[in-house]
């Protein structure tokens, strides 16, 4: 090689280091018009990662800053979804019920909605909840936080009625020992008449400071849903199932109970945990227009949901926003209401500069479409939500048109 040449080679290389150095950022995201209810912000700004983490939200960032920069202009840019009610625990090999077949891995169906974080509710107690820890939270990408349910097994079935295994004393202690992952204690699907599943489960989380979530089980006229909310949950409970109808939520007027009413001005939590059976278009426009939104979205997600009328989390958005709720309100009850609900404002459901980097891009678009509700009934929405992109801890996990790809020819060329 000339010396000439040697010189041109030094020169190119110094000037490769020196627009590396300049590149402070990881990955770019572009034009997309960022809503994150925390922060009040609601406007075209670009969002930059660096380290796996926020680095600057600010408008008009350089390309050159960053090592990837994706376009998104067009699409909206949010925290990652926060999913308080689902069903995870799987890989059990038990037939037949929620802690194994009937439950879901969370990694191949929720990163493509735009979910980052799932609080699995209730599928575990606290005899299995080391088990479900190895063999789930621990190995997913997802971020899998938990409701131990009160029952010592979890949702096995004919266990879930078992007075004598619903111990407060056990349920607090493993909340106390694994309060990074462990939110709040669950109560569901109890068949009797008495209140010994909610008070046990109150006792449970009062004793690690945590909520309880009530999925109300059967409908008992001993145990009315304006008692459990005036005599036995706290402020900050939650109580799921809002838009079921199984236990009076909806009157025979068609006025929502004045219960309901009652429990929000309390600080009761309500959630819409869609499930297979548990969102009816008759509650949920009743509720809509009588000016009862939920606090939350969620899914209850299982294998007898995801397949049926709930889908996934962008489609029960779609169902809310098409309702005529705002987008920004929209995206408040899926990010930061839920980080609230669960004691996590300081590193969930916000895009603050410094908190790890969960982001969902999302596509809205207008037109007509078909959403079920728990029941099979159709009604026609105007909006849809689609997640086009998942980023988790600053990695993309989920691209549906390759933005974040480099084009074929130049990487072909290298």
């Amino acid at each position: 090689m000339s010396m000439k040449a040697m010189r041109r080679h030094l020169f190119l290389l110094l000037l490769s280091l020196a627009a590396a150095s300049a590149q402070q950022y990881d990955l770019l995201l572009q034009g997309g018009h960022v809503i994150d209810p925390k922060n009040n912000l609601d406007a075209v700004r670009d969002v930059a990662i660096a380290g796996r983490k926020i680095a600057r939200v600010a408008p008009a960032i350089p390309a050159s800053d960053a090592k990837r920069a994706v376009n998104v202009s067009g699409l909206y840019v949010t925290p990652g979804l926060i999913d308080i009610h689902a069903h995870v625990y799987a890989g059990t090999g038990m037939a037949g019920v929620l802690t194994g077949d009937q439950s879901v891995y969370p990694d191949p169906v929720v990163l493509r909605a735009g979910v980052t974080t799932v609080a699995d509710a209730g599928t575990a107690g606290w005899r299995n909840f080391g088990d479900f820890k190895q063999r789930v939270i621990d190995r997913s990408i997802t971020r899998v936080l938990v409701f131990v349910n009160i029952c010592g097994l979890g949702m096995q079935g004919k266990n879930e009625s078992d007075i004598a295994d619903m111990n407060p004393e056990p349920v607090t202690r493993i909340a106390r020992q694994y309060k990074s992952v462990v939110v709040g204690v669950k109560t569901a699907h109890y068949p009797y008449s008495d209140w010994t599943a909610v008070e046990n489960a109150v006792k449970a989380a009062a004793g690690a400071n945590i909520p309880v979530m009530v999925d109300f089980g059967a409908k008992h006229i001993e145990r009315p849903i304006g008692a459990l909310f005036r005599d036995k949950l706290r402020r900050g409970d939650i109580y799921t199932h809002v838009f079921s109808g199984l236990r009076d939520e909806l009157l025979p007027s068609g006025q929502i109970n004045p219960a309901l009413i009652e429990g929000r001005r309390k600080g009761i939590y309500f959630d819409i945990g869609h499930g297979g059976g548990s969102f009816t278009w008759n509650v949920a426009t009743a509720a809509f227009q009588q000016n009862f939104p939920p606090d939350s979205i969620s899914t209850d997600l299982h294998t007898g949901s995801m397949n049926s009328g709930m889908k996934d989390m962008a489609n029960i958005m779609s169902k809310i926003h098409s309702e005529g709720v705002p987008l920004p309100q929209v995206v408040r009850m899926s990010t930061w209401t839920p980080a609230t609900i669960i004691q996590r404002q300081a590193d969930l459901g916000h895009l603050t500069e410094g908190v790890g980097a969960d982001v969902a891009v999302l596509r809205v678009e207008t037109g007509e479409y078909g959403y079920t509700d728990s029941r099979g009934a159709r009604k026609v929405g105007s909006r849809r939500i689609t997640a086009e992109m998942t980023i988790r801890d600053g990695l993309v996990v989920w691209d549906l048109n390759a933005r974040a790809a480099e084009d074929w020819r130049t990487y072909y060329k290298k």
